[in-house]
C-alpha cells in the first residue's frame, strides 16, 4: 500500500498521522511538488485532479485525505477511530466536512498564501479562520476530543491545519481549549509530527 506524499502538506500528514497512531504500515512515495511531479505520471494517472495525497492499494486508488482516512479505518477495522454505528459515524463526518471546508478555506488557505505564495484572498482566509476557530474552541471547552469523547479520524482530519495555522499568520494562542487539544494529540502513543507543527 503506497501513499503518494508531500511532507509539507497537511492533507498528506492527516494520513501519515493516522497510520502512525494506529500502527498501519504504509509506504511513502515522496512527490516533488515544486517540480510539478503531481501533474505527471504516475501521480496524474492515479489522480486526474493532480492533487496529493493519493493512496494506491492495488485495485483501490483514492484521492482526498478524508476519504483515505475512512477507507483505512474501515479496512483495518480501527473501530476506536471510525465506529460502525451510523450515528457515531455521522458525528465524525461533521468534522471531516469542517476539515475540508472551513479549515481548508481558513487556516490552510492562509498558510498557502504566506508560506507558498498562492494567489488567494488572504483577507477572506482570515475571516473564515476568525469564524471557525472560536466554534472549534467552544466545542473543545466541553470536550477533550472532537467526537465521541475519544480520539477519532475527526481529530486527524482537523488537527494539521490548525496546528500549522501560525504559518499563515493565524494566531491560535488565545484559544486555550484548542491549544490544550493540540497538546493531547501530541501525547498520543505513536504520534508523529510534520514541519510547522
Amino acid at each position: 500500500m503506497k501513499l503518494y506524499d508531500l511532507e509539507l502538506s497537511g492533507n498528506c500528514y492527516k494520513v501519515r498521522l493516522f497510520c502512525a497512531l494506529t500502527g498501519i504500515d504504509i509506504e511513502l512515495i515522496p512527490v516533488d511538488f515544486l517540480a510539478g511531479a503531481h501533474k505527471q505520471s504516475p501521480v496524474i494517472d492515479l489522480n486526474p485532479w493532480g492533487e496529493l495525497p493519493v493512496l494506491d492499494d492495488g485495485k483501490v486508488v483514492l484521492r482526498d485525505s478524508q476519504a483515505i482516512l475512512v477507507y483505512l479505518a474501515n479496512k483495518y477495522e480501527k473501530t476506536q477511530w471510525w465506529p460502525k454505528d451510523p450515528a457515531e459515524q455521522g458525528e465524525i463526518v461533521q468534522w471531516l466536512s469542517v476539515a475540508s471546508n472551513e479549515i481548508q478555506n481558513g487556516p490552510c488557505a492562509a498558510r498557502l498564501v504566506d508560506k507558498f505564495g498562492m494567489a488567494l484572498n488572504k483577507e477572506r482566509t482570515i475571516e473564515v479562520s476568525d469564524r471557525i476557530l472560536p466554534l472549534v474552541n467552544a466545542h473543545l471547552e466541553n470536550n477533550d476530543w472532537l467526537a465521541l469523547n475519544r480520539p477519532t479520524i475527526a481529530d486527524c482530519a482537523v488537527f494539521p491545519y490548525i496546528g500549522t495555522a501560525w504559518e499563515g499568520g493565524v494566531d491560535i494562542s488565545g484559544y486555550t481549549a484548542i491549544v490544550n487539544w493540540i497538546a493531547r494529540i501530541k501525547e498520543l502513543p505513536g504520534y508523529t509530527s510534520m514541519p510547522g507543527v
